[in-house]
């Protein structure tokens, strides 16, 4: 599931990949007691006896064009890939190309979010490619770096010509697109690499689900600014028992501000008065999911064992923090900082703090993580 980054008809939507082959439009839609619901929007049948794996939205990055398209790329089981347009004035997705990318399963597509004329798709054969949709055809480079399937990719929404790719070989690599024939940097972990997500503020960041390694993130500013090979573990994390399959960063964003500099809190916009009052100084987040079972234990204390380390094994001082849950109200409580959702006066921050979630196959569970960076 993908949300677009624009409106569409007034509403948000929701792309679903589903297991019957197709690829299902929702809408977010406010209902009278206050609250929103998601309504079936469009639909589009890819292949029959197919699932559909992966979908991207051409609009993974700021500034896109009130002029350009705005299009779809899904992934299917029999190795396909799918390029739609959607109707931006109402429901409706149209078919631009079809075409056989993979010998097997074609685990994911993904958009140049710089040029979305190009995509990249990844397959079980274990070849990463790049097509030019103009062409479909053909592929403009295929790539064997990788050993095993290939089920991850994310263009950079910060950094044109940024590519991360991971793998079941338990590799992520990071791209310059220009010159595809070795990586910047080559980043092992100890699982397969299911999810890869850049950070929605801080460029160089970027998050990896790594299966029964749990979740990594990776500090990629050398390579990408030095030309260094190296993208140090900013932060590893295990879950035990479990195969992370999911994760995702929030887009608020929570940061201490110097008391005299102004600041964007939630509800605001980077186009908005940076010197407005709010009403809460302390905000809140509602719960919109639980899990069924309970997920918001501590799961490393300063001295515990396991959790929480550097890639040179030392623990971290103050460990990962899943939010605690207030039981009446079902509020998740953020304390001493404010809750911000653009990347207005990010130098000025003392410290800042992200939110991100993982969900985990055999537990079955859902976390909703705090992540300090000072």
């Amino acid at each position: 599931m993908k949300w677009c980054h624009i409106a569409v008809a007034g509403h948000a939507l929701l792309g679903v990949a589903d297991a019957s082959g197709s690829i299902e439009l929702l809408r977010l839609v406010r209902s009278e007691q206050n609250s929103h619901t998601l309504q079936p929007f469009s639909h589009f049948a890819l292949e029959k006896q197919c699932l559909a794996l992966s979908l991207d939205w051409s609009t993974g990055k700021a500034g896109r064009a009130s002029d350009q398209p705005l299009k779809i790329v899904g992934s299917d089981s029999s190795g396909q890939l799918h390029l739609l347009q959607a109707h931006q004035a109402g429901p409706g997705m149209q078919a631009v190309g079809t075409w056989q990318a993979h010998h097997l399963e074609a685990w994911v597509a993904a958009f140049d979010y710089w040029q979305t004329e190009v995509v990249y798709s990844g397959g079980d054969d274990g070849l990463l490619k790049g097509w030019d949709t103009r062409t479909p055809g053909t592929s403009v480079f295929t790539s064997r770096r990788h050993s095993t399937g290939v089920c991850s990719i994310q263009s950079s929404p910060h950094r044109e010509n940024i590519l991360a790719t991971g793998s079941y070989d338990e590799h992520v690599l990071l791209w310059d697109t220009r010159s595809m024939k070795e990586p910047l940097a080559d980043m092992p972990v100890q699982g397969g690499v299911w999810r890869l997500k850049w950070h929605p503020f801080h460029s160089h960041l970027l998050l990896a689900a790594c299966m029964h390694g749990g979740f990594t993130i990776f500090s990629c500013q050398k390579a990408i600014e030095e030309n260094q090979e190296v993208c140090p573990v900013t932060l590893s994390y295990t879950l035990p028992s479990s195969l992370v399959y999911g994760v995702d960063w929030s887009w608020l964003y929570f940061r201490r501000l110097p008391q005299t500099h102004p600041s964007f809190c939630l509800g605001s916009s980077p186009g908005s008065d940076p010197g407005a009052k709010t009403a809460d100084p302390v905000s809140t987040l509602k719960v919109a999911a639980q899990s069924p079972a309970p997920c918001f234990e501590r799961l490393a204390d300063a001295d515990g064992e396991g959790g929480t380390k550097h890639q040179s094994g030392g623990k971290l001082q103050s460990p990962l923090q899943p939010f605690a849950e207030e039981k009446s109200g079902g509020r998740l409580h953020a304390s001493g900082v404010e809750i911000c959702d653009c990347d207005q006066y990010l130098e000025a921050a003392t410290s800042d703090a992200s939110l991100l979630a993982t969900c985990s196959f055999y537990d079955h569970v859902l976390h909703l993580w705090k992540w300090e960076n000072s």
